[in-house]
């Protein structure tokens, strides 16, 4: 999956219906309803660390992968999106 197809903060794949919100109303193109809503992110002040520790947990516990796998997964994925890329 390429990186325009996931939420530029949590990596989470964007489907119908997580799309968040721009200021304008508008689905976004680029976050989840999770992280963006009205055109900021829900959470302005979580850290890189924070996200990282998020996304594992929400793997293991929403979609029944092992810690190892959603680690490797994560520590790929999320240093690499639009909110976090240095």
């Amino acid at each position: 999956m390429n990186d325009k197809s996931r939420c530029q903060s949590c990596g989470m794949p964007l489907e119908i219906g997580f799309y968040g919100t721009n200021s304008d109303g508008a689905a976004s193109e680029e976050y989840c309803k999770f992280c963006f809503e009205s055109g900021n992110f829900r959470e302005p002040n979580i850290t890189f660390e924070e996200m990282i520790g998020r996304s594992i947990a929400n793997m293991i516990d929403d979609r029944g992968m092992d810690r190892e796998e959603a680690e490797k997964l994560a520590t790929s994925v999320i240093p690499n999106l639009k909110r976090w890329k240095k």
